[in-house]
């Protein structure tokens, strides 16, 4: 493709384009004519994953020809989850969502159907909070409303053979574990820390908690997947 079409693809102006190739950022295309270039698929995903890089991460030139460079490192699945991450959770988005106010406001926000938004509010997977007779959601609802939808668009739904009930599996038992975890944490730290500190040490302690959760899942479901898929391919039933 010509550079216009480049343009026109990802958003990024010519100019920009240009000083990416200058530091290095992206390879010099290949020469079409005398002032003239083509640029292939690649072009598109790298400058995407510049443009990402950029505008929610605030990372400066060279902290991203690092990243580049590791990269292209990975294998091709790595590189389509790296890939899936940005397109989906994008840190911005997170700092630009506030709480919403009201059942529709929430199903326009998200673009969950009332009808599934009742099934979550039933496995208390969102959890709206009444203020003065209003109907509250948090960013953190908003957030799992959005990856619902996600879920169901990707490929997860009922109709692909998922059953979104298993959500509320997944959320009795983290509730269960947080109650018991705070309840502990909270008993054994309030008298040691202020009431700033309490607040603060309590706020990182949900946060580092919330990660575990995160890359234990992560890892569990990759383990899984690769032995499903050794097992399947070998037609030995894993035991494990």
């Amino acid at each position: 493709m010509k550079i216009s079409e480049l343009v026109k693809r990802t958003g990024v102006p010519k100019e920009t384009i240009h000083f990416y190739i200058r530091e290095g950022l992206l390879r010099k295309p290949r020469k079409s004519g005398v002032n003239s270039a083509e640029y292939n698929e690649s072009y598109i995903h790298q400058i995407q994953l510049i443009k990402d890089l950029r505008d929610n991460y605030y990372l400066p030139i060279p902290e991203i020809k690092k990243i580049i460079k590791n990269f292209k490192k990975q294998s091709p699945s790595d590189r389509a989850i790296s890939k899936f991450y940005s397109k989906f959770f994008r840190p911005a988005d997170r700092l630009l969502t506030e709480e919403i106010i009201g059942q529709d406001a929430f199903c326009n926000a998200t673009g969950l159907e009332i009808e599934w938004l009742n099934k979550a509010k039933e496995w208390r997977v969102i959890t709206p909070e009444k203020r003065k007779g209003v109907t509250v959601y948090s960013v953190d609802d908003v957030a799992i409303g959005r990856l619902m939808v996600d879920m169901g668009r990707l490929g997860f739904g009922p109709k692909d053979g998922h059953d979104p009930e298993d959500l509320s599996y997944i959320s009795d038992f983290v509730r269960e574990f947080v109650v018991k975890a705070f309840k502990k944490y909270y008993q054994n730290n309030l008298e040691k820390l202020s009431s700033a500190d309490s607040v603060e040490k309590g706020n990182q302690f949900h946060e580092l908690i919330s990660l575990f959760f995160y890359h234990l899942y992560r890892k569990f479901a990759r383990e899984a997947s690769r032995k499903l898929l050794e097992s399947g391919q070998t037609g030995i039933e894993d035991k494990n």
